[in-house]
């Protein structure tokens, strides 16, 4: 950073110190925009990191959220590479901004897209990701925790586990297999087997862990393939540890797969918006053909632009779990 940046940043700063927060704010857009048209992007981000942290710190949440999304417009703009420094600023600024700030969930929206074009992950880096799904559980806001925790890190399955796991225990016992479902499901068709799962493995030793001393009727079954829990008053959550088996085994499991959708057909049509979820399961990993294909990572990048549904979509993406609970879960990150 120049002396003369070091200088101006100083000079904003003071203001901000003093209560001139409009003023300042207006000068820090000036300022940045008169180096971004002397082609010097990185003075504009040095200028727009600090005016938006000074004025965070200070409160003005609305003022200092505009010069972030500001911030994040130059790093898309002028194809800023998303590396630790240039997330760090982004950490940075969404930690002191207020859940209830609506300029929040814009710029982690912008610095996803800015990372889907800037990094190597098409669907947005998974850090960014992890950092925005944990920011969104840690505030009790499970629907846009899901999103971003899906295609954070191998740390966002546990998380994502917790919550799912914390927002069953506020419904009925028999439910577990609707709220593990969102993320077994999920992870299966993003193809990624292993935090599927993880998944069920963590949320189904947190249910025996809360059903110890004879709660809940639990059977262990040990083979040369298998060796799991099978709960007999929950055949969905069954049916999931078999659709694992299955899935790892892959084009040689098909008929297994046929075979365990017909056993549990009944039960299946009970719960209802499974159906497409499984359908896509089935041509991806077995090669059963399905009568239209979706792309679900389109779809889930689309949602979480709030944009349109990928062409041939459906207006939303697949129903794999619960309703939404009475009052958001409190959820523990550790």
């Amino acid at each position: 950073m120049s002396a003369r940046i070091e200088k101006t940043i100083a000079r904003l700063k003071q203001r901000i110190e003093e209560g001139q927060h409009y003023e300042a704010h207006q000068q820090l857009r000036v300022v940045s925009a008169r180096y971004l048209k002397q082609s010097n992007p990185q003075s504009a981000i040095d200028i727009l990191y600090s005016g938006a942290q000074s004025l965070l710190q200070a409160s003005q949440f609305a003022s200092g959220g505009d010069l972030a999304l500001s911030l994040v417009d130059v790093y898309a703009t002028h194809a800023i590479p998303c590396d630790p420094t240039s997330k760090a600023r982004i950490y940075t600024l969404l930690g002191l901004l207020p859940a209830e700030e609506p300029t929040r969930k814009k710029i982690i929206n912008a610095a996803v897209l800015w990372s889907s074009k800037c990094s190597e992950y098409e669907a947005g880096d998974p850090e960014l990701h992890h950092f925005a799904g944990s920011l969104y559980a840690k505030d009790h806001e499970p629907y846009d925790a899901e999103k971003h925790l899906l295609l954070g890190t191998k740390d966002s399955c546990v998380v994502l586990t917790n919550l799912l796991y914390t927002w069953y225990t506020q419904d009925e016992p028999s439910t577990a297999a609707l709220y593990v479902s969102r993320a077994v499901l999920c992870y299966l068709l993003i193809g990624n087997v292993r935090e599927a799962t993880t998944a069920l493995d963590l949320f189904t030793s947190r249910l025996l862990e809360d059903n110890k001393g004879g709660k809940l009727t639990v059977q262990s079954v040990e083979t040369s393939m298998l060796d799991a829990r099978i709960f007999p008053a929950m055949p969905l959550m069954n049916f999931l540890r078999l659709l694992l088996l299955a899935v790892t085994r892959g084009r040689g499991a098909t008929d297994a797969y046929r075979a365990l959708r017909s056993h549990y057909n009944l039960l299946l049509q009970e719960v209802g918006g499974w159906d497409e979820a499984l359908e896509q399961i089935a041509e991806m990993y077995f090669g059963i053909q399905v009568p239209r294909q979706r792309n679900f990572m389109a779809d889930m990048m689309s949602s979480l632009f709030g944009g349109q549904p990928a062409a041939g979509g459906a207006s939303k993406r697949p129903q794999v779990g619960a309703p939404k609970p009475a009052a958001p879960p409190t959820v523990e990150l550790d």
